[in-house]
């Protein structure tokens, strides 16, 4: 009998640990977000992301029909007032954590599998891979806001923004390196 690597393979942790992180966040009253490296495969509001990235508030309250399945996270959410159905491949999320105290995880962001990507699904063509390598694993532990004075100004690349949405607003928590 042989065996070739992809039977070695397991299946990704990912969409497990997410879904324990989002029912932690709703059993302890916290807003889970995800934050996510668009690409084409992605389907959000193109408006709402900034450097590549987006921030979407997953909670129940703020969602409709909200799946967190192996493959996609899909749920239908108001931006600006407008409806919109989302699709965000769970190999693009790169981090979920609660708004309130930060505390979450990071994601690698992966390769590109070979998994059928939203796009296809809706009938696009298939979206090319990123041109990036897999990110390292960032942080495990809180993910807190950043405090204003504390080079809130600066941007080492590697962490997350979340978006401003049109016309200013509050700001908001962002991914925070733990050493």
């Amino acid at each position: 009998m042989t065996t070739n690597d992809d039977s070695l393979a397991f299946p990704s942790t990912r969409p497990y640990l997410i879904r324990a992180l989002h029912e932690w966040c709703t059993d302890n009253a916290f807003t889970p977000y995800l934050v996510v490296r668009v690409n084409e495969s992605v389907r959000v509001p193109r408006e709402y992301v900034n450097n590549g990235e987006i921030v979407l508030n997953v909670s129940y309250d703020a969602t409709g029909g909200l799946q967190l399945g192996n493959d996609f996270v899909e749920f239908k959410a108001r931006f600006g007032g407008r409806p919109h159905d989302i699709i965000v491949p769970m190999r693009r999320v790169i981090a979920i954590y609660a708004r309130e105290n930060g505390q979450g995880m990071a994601f690698p962001l992966d390769d590109e599998p070979e998994v059928q990507t939203a796009g296809a699904l809706l009938g696009a063509a298939p979206a090319e891979g990123s041109g990036r390598g897999p990110r390292a694993l960032q942080s495990v532990g809180s993910l807190a806001p950043e405090e204003e004075g504390e080079g809130s100004d600066q941007h080492d690349g590697d962490e997350p923004r979340p978006p401003q949405p049109p016309g200013g607003g509050v700001s908001r928590p962002s991914l925070k390196r733990v050493k």
